[in-house]
């Protein structure tokens, strides 16, 4: 169970309305997939920044909240793409409590402490 609120720094956020353990399921979203050819096009929209990297350089937009889960490079959360199935899985990194913001890392592994996009941007903003 999950439930969508404003966070202090992020806008909104998703937040867990039940404990989940650390391995458990907290989301199973179907995806629609945007060919790789219309990405770009995407990229000039709002939903420019709620899809996931997709495999062959698609994307995809989960229906589900996932597309709402904010970043974290010390998250409590990571999801796993299920190409052949068109679905997304959230699974509870470790365990969470009632009330807590569910976060992923955006770059795909729950300790890679890359900077992403936005990050470089802000870096890039600040000179």
């Amino acid at each position: 169970m999950l439930i969508v609120g404003n966070t202090n720094f992020k806008g909104r956020g998703v937040f867990a309305q039940k404990p989940f353990l650390k391995g458990e399921l907290i989301e199973r979203t179907p995806v629609v997939i945007i060919p790789a050819e219309q990405v770009k096009l995407i990229d000039q929209t709002v939903l420019g920044n709620y899809y996931y990297d997709w495999e062959d350089n698609a994307a995809a937009i989960a229906l589900g909240l996932s597309s709402l889960i904010n970043h974290s490079y010390n998250p409590n959360s990571y999801y796993v793409k299920k190409f052949s199935d068109r679905k997304l899985e959230l699974i509870a990194y470790q365990d969470i409590e009632v009330g807590e913001e569910i976060t992923a890392n955006y770059n795909g592994s729950p300790n890679d402490k890359s900077p992403i996009w936005f990050d470089v941007v802000d870096e890039i903003s600040s000179i």
